[in-house]
């Protein structure tokens, strides 16, 4: 397999993310000073203020730092759960406009990796996945909440629908071409009800094979795609 990844993309991000956390810590921490050592009240509405700016960037900073700065980063999971795909598969980290893109000789897929623990499975009562257990607090303040996957789908294919019109081809042989991946061992999924392409990371390789293989792609539109997509 063929692995591509923006490099300076990353270590851009990276330290935006770092920046940004270091900032957090100062100004909350400022604030709490504040706090403890103005007894008449003459700044709360600052300090206030300034906790949530901290609180804002304290997220900024997590989800740049989830991405990109702690190691093992999404790619890096997914590039070891791939390894030993023949090179007929290139797999694209940040070089599109879809952050993990695969191309094999009869398909091409998004995948979305998701690194939660706990339960989860897809709720059809109420359309959308969910994560049971885990810490509430962890999952605000370290970005361990699983969020909506099904609203990811949606708008990474649409992502890519766009991306393909950009580079002049025809997106008619697009369908249904995001896959979400479960990334985190210690994660119990349940994929029984799940109406989306759906899989764990260690199951990634043969799932992926057996998709491509169910719904091949032309292979003239493949090899177009592929030509047109950056090479470093």
């Amino acid at each position: 397999m063929k692995t591509y990844t923006n490099e300076k993309l990353v270590k851009r991000n990276s330290r935006i993310g770092n920046i940004a956390s270091i900032l957090s810590i100062l100004i909350i921490g400022a604030m709490i000073y504040v706090s403890f050592t103005d007894t008449k009240g003459t700044y709360i509405s600052l300090t206030f203020g300034g906790l949530i700016v901290g609180l804002l960037l304290f997220q900024f900073a997590n989800y740049y730092l989830t991405r990109w700065g702690k190691s093992p980063r999404p790619d890096q999971l997914l590039s070891s759960t791939l390894k030993g795909l023949d090179n007929t598969y290139s797999l694209y980290h940040y070089s599109t406009p879809i952050f993990h893109l695969i191309v094999g000789s009869n398909g091409v897929f998004a995948l979305l990796p998701y690194n939660q623990a706990g339960k989860i499975y897809f709720d059809t009562k109420r359309n959308r996945w969910r994560q049971v257990g885990g810490n509430a607090l962890l999952k605000f303040f370290a970005n361990e909440g699983l969020g909506r996957p099904d609203l990811e789908i949606r708008y990474t294919q649409e992502d890519l629908v766009r991306y393909v019109k950009k580079l002049g081809l025809d997106p008619a042989p697009l369908s249904n071409n995001v896959m979400v991946v479960f990334t985190n061992p210690k994660a119990n999924v349940d994929l029984a009800d799940s109406p989306h392409l759906a899989t764990t990371g260690e199951k990634l390789k043969d799932y992926l094979r057996r998709k491509m293989k169910e719904n091949p792609m032309p292979v003239d539109w493949i090899e177009d795609f592929k030509a047109k997509l950056p090479q470093e």
